[in-house]
């Protein structure tokens, strides 16, 4: 980002990325040899999020920590004992099988998150965390109806004021994008930004969840790169009207 954002911004930023890969450790392939098919899909990872996550870092200058373990093994984004935590054939395993995938690849993630949000409130008072994450454009018959997602708890004001404000800088650089909040899920539902809000004090931390629609991943040419320079630059424009107080 250009250097009329970084002089502005008095806060701390932390991207992360919890569903950046589809792989299933050694260990545990055995269980997954009737799950090729799913691995290749949204249901295994979702595609794009993770070079998003590592474009957003770079150039917020921000800490990143993302996972390549696929959601199927254990699902970083859900609470302990969300009946979605795992694919089916994990959750037939034993508690003592099942604790040790969160041992190993479940509790590390978090932990390292939850340091590097505290360390930045320690140092600037205030840290947003975005979390990068894509869609499938259909699920269940039914077609998802916006190219970018922001997600956000409606209660907390900082959160929807940073969202609202992204929303408008990106329909001023990319028009035709049909942008919408809390779409095509709740930001208070149940996922890591909700988490930390539970563990962060109040005013401390905002927890953003970007979603985008995987036709823009899928798509030949310029198409995604393209979008992933204007989630960016309309990011940007972003923290400057909010630095500032103005109204876009």
């Amino acid at each position: 980002m250009d250097k009329s954002v970084t002089d502005c911004i008095n806060q701390g930023f932390v991207v992360t990325c919890e569903h950046g890969g589809n792989l299933i450790p050694l260990p545990y392939q055995d269980f997954f040899h009737s799950y090729q098919a799913q691995l290749a899909t949204h249901c295994g990872f979702d595609f794009g999020a993770l070079l998003m996550a590592k474009e957003l870092a770079t150039a917020l200058s921000a800490p990143l920590v993302a996972a390549t373990v696929s959601r199927l093994l254990v699902d970083l984004n859900r609470s302990v004992g969300h009946p979605r935590l795992h694919a089916e054939v994990i959750r037939r395993l034993s508690v003592a099988a099942r604790q040790e995938i969160l041992q190993h690849y479940y509790q590390p993630y978090r932990e390292q998150v939850e340091r590097l949000v505290r360390q930045g409130i320690a140092y600037h008072g205030l840290v947003i965390h975005v979390s990068s994450h894509s869609f499938t454009p259909e699920l269940n018959g039914k077609i998802r109806t916006a190219d970018i997602g922001l997600l956000y708890d409606p209660a907390r004001p900082g959160e929807a004021d940073l969202c609202g404000r992204w929303q408008f800088a990106l329909k001023r650089c990319a028009p035709d994008l049909k942008v919408r909040r809390n779409y095509p899920y709740l930001g208070k539902g149940d996922g890591l930004t909700s988490w930390l809000r539970q563990q962060m004090p109040p005013g401390t931390y905002l927890g953003i969840e970007l979603e985008i629609n995987q036709k823009h991943v899928i798509r030949a040419g310029q198409a995604w790169p393209n979008l992933r320079k204007v989630l960016i630059e309309s990011l940007g424009q972003t923290l400057v009207s909010q630095c500032y107080g103005t109204s876009s």
